[in-house]
């Protein structure tokens, strides 16, 4: 990872918003953060005006009273945030938790073009791979806990920075330490985690995706450790329409962004210029 231990550690931020142009929301995933888009969020915005949120219930979010979190209330919350923006439509990029969030927004009539980037939800209810997705969620509780009552050291810890960067890409020494610190930190300040343990278990998963008529470009990532793609991307491949973009990403893990943003931002430019030419009521 690069980076020196003279870096200031990052603060939660509400949302990113910069940029001007065509309108654009990039989602996080579970246990992230806006900070996970930031460099791809900064060469998006020589182009668009990019809005990249905290989800409810994550760090930088706002925390739901009622301690309900799914893809279906943190979609209620981006959408009053679309409102207050004034954006009927967008184009939007999720990725993992954020593209499930994504496909939501879809449904809803939201979405000029959806990228979704190692998303989740295309497990069938009940599935094993729906279990296994659970399974690898759930440790993070207890360990979340443990690793909040030492204070400030989990960020200053090499070891832990490497094992985070580990576990979400696969090439670790692209990944910036600012970069890697904010992980830590969300994932440290993350009340919806638990409700969203037990929505994987229990709630449905994503609707069926064959009549979308949303531009989907769905990208998968080769060495994806959280969601690996040979399991969690097969419902995605079969199901979407023909007319869906269906992208594998060599070398890359589930938070892409982290690794190589140029790639990530040139890849989301492209399907939003590209569905340009073609005209649709939006």
């Amino acid at each position: 990872m690069s980076g020196t231990s003279a870096t200031t550690a990052p603060e939660a931020v509400p949302a990113l918003h910069l940029g001007s142009g065509e309108p654009l929301l990039l989602l996080h995933g579970v246990l992230l953060s806006p900070h996970c888009w930031e460099r791809t969020a900064t060469l998006l915005a020589a182009r668009c005006e990019v809005f990249a949120p905290a989800l409810g219930g994550h760090w930088g979010g706002p925390e739901f009273p009622d301690g309900r979190y799914s893809a279906a209330t943190l979609a209620d919350r981006v959408e009053a945030q679309l409102d207050d923006l004034g954006w009927r439509t967008c184009h939007i990029a999720g990725n993992s938790l954020g593209g499930w969030v994504g496909f939501e927004l879809a449904r809803r009539g939201r979405a000029r073009t959806l990228t979704a980037i190692a998303p989740a939800g295309g497990w069938k209810t009940p599935s094993v791979t729906q279990l296994r997705a659970a399974a690898t969620i759930a440790p993070m509780i207890p360990l979340t806990e443990i690793l909040r009552r030492l204070g400030r050291s989990p960020v200053d810890n090499r070891l832990l920075r490497w094992a985070m960067a580990h576990l979400l890409t696969k090439n670790t020494r692209a990944v910036s330490r600012a970069d890697i610190s904010a992980v830590i930190l969300a994932a440290l300040h993350c009340p919806a985690l638990p409700a969203l343990t037990a929505g994987t278990l229990r709630g449905p998963s994503l609707a069926n995706m064959s009549d979308l008529t949303t531009p989907v470009r769905v990208i998968l990532a080769d060495s994806d450790r959280i969601l690996p793609a040979a399991a969690h991307g097969r419902r995605f491949l079969r199901e979407l329409p023909e007319s869906a973009d269906r992208i594998m990403l060599n070398r890359a893990g589930h938070v892409p962004m982290l690794e190589d943003p140029e790639r990530m931002a040139t890849l989301v430019a492209e399907h939003i210029y590209a569905s340009r030419d073609h005209l649709r009521a939006v």
